[in-house]
């Protein structure tokens, strides 16, 4: 139990396959009720499809394990519902100060512009951010939860995959036309098809040490390299809701797990940093070891893996589940295409082709991340001291320090759903990369621009006459500036590199497919059958 939250209990409810003795088959089964797999019911639901999650616990994540979360995820799960409700709790932030020793060398800003609905990031405990998507899980008819519920064993056909699964009242079995995969790092299902997870552990340490305390530190990301309060290591310090903080003191590869998260050897850690008078409170404490490792496909027949059971990296960064949401994101829309019969097979398989590539760049990040508050060796170390004392002195020096690149999305750049541009543009928004929120104006009310950015394809048109393109299942919505919003502030167009006129077709995940000048139909259509591997 912690001092500042009460773990909620759900319940274990006997299903119909349990009563009546029959296999039932589902359109999707999800495995795992942590962040990923509840963001992935949420998402799987809002279009219409209906899924089981199984979990093998019966409460939300015990501790408050992910901290960070970026504002592309708070994005998507304020698209789901949720977003806005985790925003409200948690705390916001944007600033980062990396200190050597005790002297500041650098301070960051993850989010300089103005014209943002989301924060650049927020940190709220784990188990919070599980109860509100539980909670929205539970109105949904579309989701059942089913709580005590593990997977022991599972066989692919062409068509399905059939589970064996363990509750209190014995093991039955139950069948899914796709299985996702969101068990964690340690994931069971991928022992189970025979999936590689390959990569490297990291030899070294890392204490989390969660304590309450009233205290005047900001609301931002505190970074220390050989700091005088933990000399020869690194340390970390974030601001987490209810007067919650987190604490990371690097150990070393030699400590011994288990006493390192002893109260009597805590406790004086945690004073030298916050001051011997500062009261305080032990609330919670692990040891991790970091990972970068990826699974070999995310596709094996008819199971999908995402998040930490697809990839595992070290937690400086945030990339972890802040990554797997954005797995959904781009899962999602096209699992639910297939499943209704409007795409291909080729459509899902696109799924490992880009979240491969983002997980590969996160791992880079990652691994770079580390190599960096972890030299391996003396010149490593050298390097990296002195890095630190020019970025205190020289503008140069600054970007090359890495005290964790924090999570931002990456863009499907080479992704064979885009569409090549043509012509010359500026900015950020070319294809493959997801959409910029911007203040706009809808009937009189302010509004935000992503709000018209959902709900299947989308064309934007900014100064430029566009019509619908009809293409089945795919026809795109037409959001026009002057007719459908006003860019009051003008950063769409800003953004948007709309000068000129512009054309943009969204996918259903608010990514960037194409883009024109001018508005011609057939070159939209080809567009979408491109971005729906030849759905049209």
């Amino acid at each position: 139990m912690l001092n500042t939250y009460d773990f909620p209990e759900f319940p274990y409810v006997q299903s119909k396959e349990q009563k009546s003795g029959q296999t039932l088959r589902h359109p999707v089964v999800i495995i795992g009720g942590g962040p990923v797999g509840l963001t992935a019911a949420l998402d799987l639901a809002a279009q219409g499809i209906k899924v089981v999650v199984l979990d093998d616990n019966n409460t939300v994540s015990v501790g408050s394990r992910a901290v960070c979360y970026a504002k592309r995820p708070l994005e998507i799960w304020d698209r789901l519902g949720v977003g806005e409700r985790m925003i409200e709790k948690g705390v916001d932030w944007k600033l980062g100060r990396v200190f050597l020793r005790d002297k500041e060398v650098y301070t960051f800003d993850l989010l300089p512009e103005d014209g943002h609905k989301i924060p650049a990031f927020i940190n709220l405990q784990q188990y919070y951010l599980e109860e509100y998507m539980v909670e929205a899980c539970d109105r949904n008819p579309l989701i059942d939860i089913r709580w005590k519920h593990k997977v022991v064993s599972l066989r692919q056909q062409d068509d399905h995959v059939e589970m064996a699964v363990e509750t209190p009242d014995g093991i039955f079995n139950l069948e899914a036309d796709w299985l996702l995969a969101c068990d964690g790092a340690n994931s069971d299902t991928r022992r189970m098809v025979g999936a590689e997870f390959t990569g490297q552990f990291f030899q070294d340490r890392f204490l989390i040490a969660d304590i309450v305390m009233k205290a005047d530190f900001p609301a931002e990301r505190w970074f220390w390299f050989d700091p005088n309060f933990h000399r020869g290591q690194s340390a970390l310090l974030h601001k987490q809701s209810d007067d919650v903080w987190r604490l990371d003191f690097q150990l070393g590869w030699d400590t011994d797990p288990e006493v390192e998260k002893r109260p009597e050897n805590i406790i004086p850690r945690v004073k030298a940093m916050i001051g011997e008078d500062v009261e305080f409170e032990l609330e919670w404490a692990s040891v991790y070891q970091f990972a970068c490792r990826r699974v070999d496909q995310f596709r094996h027949g008819r199971v999908l893996f995402a998040g930490d059971a697809a990839h595992q990296v070290s937690p400086f960064g945030a990339r972890g589940a802040n990554t797997g949401v954005q797995d959904i994101d781009n899962l999602s829309w096209k699992l639910a295409a297939v499943l209704r019969g409007e795409a291909p097979l080729a459509l899902l398989d696109t799924y490992h082709g880009e979240r491969a590539y983002a997980a590969d760049d996160n791992l880079l990040n990652s691994t770079r991340s580390t190599d960096f508050i972890t030299p391996k060796n003396g010149a490593s170390k050298r390097f990296r001291n002195a890095v630190l004392d020019l970025a205190n002195k020289t503008e140069f020096a600054r970007p090359l320090v890495n005290s964790g690149r924090l999570s931002t999305p990456t863009p499907y750049l080479d992704s064979e759903l885009n569409t090549a541009d043509e012509g010359a543009w500026k900015g950020r928004m070319v294809p493959g990369t997801c959409a910029s929120d911007a203040p706009i104006v809808v009937n009189g009310k302010e509004d935000w621009l992503l709000e018209q950015l959902s709900g299947g394809f989308v064309l934007l048109a900014l100064g430029v006459e566009a019509e619908p393109v009809p293409a089945g299942a795919f026809t795109p919505k037409v959001v026009t500036l002057g007719s459908s919003f006003d860019d009051s502030q003008g950063l769409v167009s800003e953004r948007y590199d709309a000068a000129d006129g512009a054309l943009y077709l969204i996918r259903p995940d608010q990514h960037i497919a194409a883009r024109w000048r001018s508005f011609d139909a057939d070159a939209v259509k080809s567009a979408i059958s491109k971005a729906t591997a030849g759905a049209i």
